[in-house]
């Protein structure tokens, strides 16, 4: 299916929902709408889907506007949230309905196999609600898979489900995805749910579209302090700065030596991304001298906050480490790894790692 959104707009009486925009997602492929809560991602599948009208713009499938047209006369599928499934039917009919709607052959096999891929398959003769929540989920990801539409709409599928649930769920939608040939929009919060699902992913914020291209092209060269802000978790590190005659100085004194444009703004902000800050100095690293405030352990990285003469730092360590809190910590950033934005937040300056992967790079 080919989508187009066309100057999109949404506006709900005074209150505007989503400002006018226009985005084409790869057909055959997965597109991640990230952004934060309200920040749009919601109205614009519902628009998607038919299920609301836009204020502005047109919606086109394969060329043809079909603002107005009922859900019913669309072909697509949509999962939510909260898992829908038919309370009255065994599993094995929930997946089965869709297919059995449109008359298909082979019906009993198709199910056994779809119920396999989302390990359901031992549930098929079981109701609904003696299941668990993630189960649910999968019945109801089995049901919209097995509709065939050329067009399927996820709308943070799995955030009611628990971490390790999540992290399953993810790796076998990826996989599930990229073996199809249905366009899909998956909406999330969470960059680490765009980065697994790779694709393509659009950046939203306050009902706005900021960026969209490559997951990859996207995360490495965030074209705004805004899109760096949504497209980084932990959040990225940012510390205000002066421009110099040889780069950067820092409210600590210390200074940069960056190549930044002839254009560049006498107010900058360094962003550094926590994954690129460390408590061991590596050849050419710039260090920053603080106390320990917080030592958070999440999985198998330990994240710590130092409180700087530039502000506060976070730095993501691969491994379980302690830290002692309220003790003196210098961690270290080297220059090559610091995304520079300008006064009015636009990016300046990517690390030369973030422009090799843009030129095709590791």
């Amino acid at each position: 299916m080919d989508l187009s959104l066309e100057g999109i707009g949404k506006k709900v009486g005074a209150q505007t929902w989503l400002y006018e925009l226009s985005l084409a997602p790869q057909t055959a492929n997965v597109t991640v709408l990230l952004g934060a809560t309200q920040s749009g991602k919601t109205s614009l599948m519902r628009i998607m889907a038919g299920l609301d009208v836009p204020t502005t713009g047109q919606v086109k499938v394969n060329g043809r506007d079909v603002v107005g047209v009922p859900v019913r006369e669309r072909n697509v599928a949509m999962v939510y949230q909260q898992f829908i499934n038919y309370p009255s039917m065994k599993v094995r009919d929930n997946i089965a309905s869709p297919m059995k709607l449109r008359g298909d052959k082979n019906v009993a096999q198709r199910v056994q196999a779809l119920a396999e891929k989302l390990h359901i398959e031992m549930f098929l003769d079981r109701y609904p609600t003696e299941l668990s929540g993630g189960q649910q989920q999968r019945v109801a990801l089995a049901r919209a898979l097995a509709k065939g539409a050329p067009l399927m709409l996820l709308d943070e599928p799995l955030v009611n489900l628990d971490y390790k649930l999540r992290e399953e769920l993810r790796e076998e939608l990826g996989a599930l995805f990229a073996s199809g040939d249905a366009t899909v929009i998956y909406a999330t919060t969470e960059p680490g749910e765009a980065l697994l699902l790779g694709g393509y992913t659009a950046v939203m914020d306050a009902g706005e579209l900021l960026q969209y291209g490559p997951t990859a092209e996207v995360f490495h060269h965030p074209q705004s302090l805004r899109v760096a802000r949504a497209f980084s978790d932990p959040p990225m590190n940012l510390i205000s700065a002066q421009r110099t005659p040889e780069g950067v100085a820092l409210a600590d004194g210390s200074t940069l030596t960056l190549a930044l444009p002839e254009t560049a703004s006498a107010v900058l902000t360094l962003g550094m991304r926590a994954s690129a800050v460390r408590v061991r100095a590596l050849p050419g690293d710039m260090g920053l001298a603080g106390r320990v405030e917080l030592v958070e352990i999440s999985g198998s990285d330990t994240y710590v906050h130092v409180a700087t003469a530039v502000g506060n730092v976070v730095a993501q360590i691969t491994g379980v480490h302690y830290f002692d809190l309220d003790s003196l910590l210098t961690v270290h950033v080297n220059p090559a790894e610091v995304y520079v934005f300008d006064a009015q937040g636009a990016l300046l300056l990517a690390p030369a790692r973030s422009r090799a992967v843009l030129a095709g790079g590791l």
